[in-house]
């Protein structure tokens, strides 16, 4: 999706003298980061739909959307062909994939986004030029049916200029007004969204839970390792980032949460009513993963897993610090050297500087490297359960959904973004608080229940996932959503 790189670099302040920097940095993390963390570790108050297959166990919610509080995936919304309305929709995205591994957002924006078009809406996306070594211009951009209609500007391939989509896309919406306007994240500064009303931008990351996982990453600090000179520094920029973006975020006139903490913090916090903050988890192509036991096999077979292997845990995604490899590493380490006599192996696909890492813990640990889509298929079909130690509270991770829609369980970091929209209880797999010590006792646990009683679990995630985060489903409740833009009978339910 939208990559939002300048968005993520908090503006550095200086400091009037060094040795008041450390003093003052924790001055800022109690004053402000100590009630955040209260606040979403106090008792949440959940709707009885927040709970998995609940639609069997609760009466039917109905009412006005727009109160909703809860993901609106939870609502078994109606697969309407045609669609009561075709819609126009701008998209500004700062990044489209072509041909290439994308981020978590710019997945995001595609799954979403085919999605809609393929159910008739006329989706135009605004965003920087394609990586595809050719110059490529707007009205040159080549557009199946059913597609959206990609208009790039001019400039650098993959450097996002905000002004310059702007200008394309009021020439277009001169031609034939749009019906409702899409930003991912920041794409569409305030400062030009705050004169649209027909605008939702939806939030993959905000500064405040960027702050707590800048906290987390430097807990796992070992005992008499210094504290980051840079971790130091950026508290300076991050607190009046958060503060910053409190009274911005206003400018926007409706805003998607991609998890169910995620909506309570832009109400609570960040203060926006909550009639403008509507909750929409994400989803993945449900086409594209599923149960393949020969695929899973095989790929077994061809990385060097003995079918005597007694467990086998995965992990995907990007190798850094703050997706939580340093608590993987170590953790995985102590479990085999703890328990020398089980066969358990951990697979990794994906890249980044802890790869190295991971080699050197020896033949148990099989690092395979970046993988596409339709690879990873296979992956999570080669492993029993799905490990995700991130350290990002913000958000929610594509791979989890992935590996759910596997029929694998999950095992990942307690944050309430993942608590209260992924493992929502006990039976869908594995939580931990973000240290070595509670991993560990995790992986034990999964290992202790082994391969059978993980099927078991990953049967029930196959289930959940199934009904919460198709694209088909995301997609449908972006389109309600954009209808009720558009028309606010539509956001009456049902």
């Amino acid at each position: 999706m939208a990559f939002n790189s300048k968005s993520k670099k908090p503006p550095v302040m200086s400091s009037p003298s060094a040795p008041c920097t450390t003093r003052s940095s924790l001055f800022f993390i109690l004053i402000f980061t100590v009630p955040f963390l209260f606040l979403l570790h106090t008792s949440r108050s959940t709707s009885s739909l927040c709970t998995p297959f609940a639609s069997t166990n609760v009466n039917p919610w109905s009412g006005d959307l727009r109160t909703a509080q809860f993901a609106w995936n939870r609502l078994p919304l109606t697969q309407l062909q045609p669609p009561p309305i075709r819609l126009k929709i701008a998209v500004f995205s700062r990044k489209w994939p072509l041909g290439t591994a994308p981020g978590g957002m710019e997945r995001h924006a595609y799954t979403l986004h085919n999605a809609l078009a393929r159910r008739g809406h006329q989706i135009h996306v605004f965003t920087s030029p394609l990586d595809d070594g050719k110059d490529t211009h707007p009205d040159e951009t080549p557009t199946a049916a059913n597609s959206p209609r990609i208009h790039c500007h001019e400039g650098e391939a993959g450097k996002w200029r905000y002004n310059k989509a702007y200008e394309l896309f009021e020439e277009e919406n001169q031609r034939q007004p749009f019906d409702v306007i899409h930003s991912e994240s920041v794409a569409l500064p305030h400062w030009l969204a705050r004169n649209l009303n027909n605008l939702a931008v939806s939030w993959h990351g905000i500064a405040l839970e960027s702050l707590e996982s800048s906290i987390y990453q430097d807990l796992t600090r070992k005992p008499g390792e210094p504290m980051s000179p840079a971790f130091n520094t950026s508290l300076y920029g991050v607190v009046p980032k958060v503060l910053n973006e409190i009274r911005f975020f206003h400018n926007y006139a409706h805003h998607v949460a991609i998890s169910d903490s995620c909506g309570e913090m832009l109400r609570d916090v960040y203060q926006i009513p909550t009639k403008r903050v509507h909750v929409i988890l994400n989803g993945v192509d449900e086409t594209g993963f599923g149960n393949d036991l020969s695929l899973g096999l095989d790929l077994r077979s061809k990385i060097g897993v003995p079918k005597n292997g007694s467990l086998v845990f995965g992990v995907a995604g990007r190798l850094v610090k703050d997706k939580g490899h340093p608590l993987l590493y170590e953790a995985f380490s102590k479990l085999i050297k703890k328990h020398p006599d089980q066969n358990v192996y951990l697979v990794v696909a994906g890249s980044g500087p802890w790869e190295q890492r991971y080699k050197e813990l020896g033949n148990r640990v099989l690092v395979l490297g970046s993988m596409t889509p339709s690879q990873l298929k296979a992956f999570y079909n080669a492993i029993d359960i799905f490990v995700n130690p991130t350290l990002r509270p913000q958000g929610l991770d594509l791979t989890l959904m992935e590996a759910m829609m596997s029929g694998k369980p999950v095992m990942a970091s307690r944050f309430p973004s993942i608590k209260g929209s992924i493992v929502v209880n006990d039976e869908l797999g594995f939580m931990f608080a973000p240290n070595v010590e509670s991993l560990l006792e995790a992986l034990e646990e999964a290992v202790r229940e082994g391969p059978k009683r993980l099927a078991q679990r990953g049967k029930a995630c196959q289930e959940y996932a199934a009904s919460m985060f198709t694209a088909t489903k995301m997609a449908l409740a972006y389109e309600r959503l954009f209808l009720c833009i558009k028309n606010h009978t539509f956001c009456v339910y049902p």
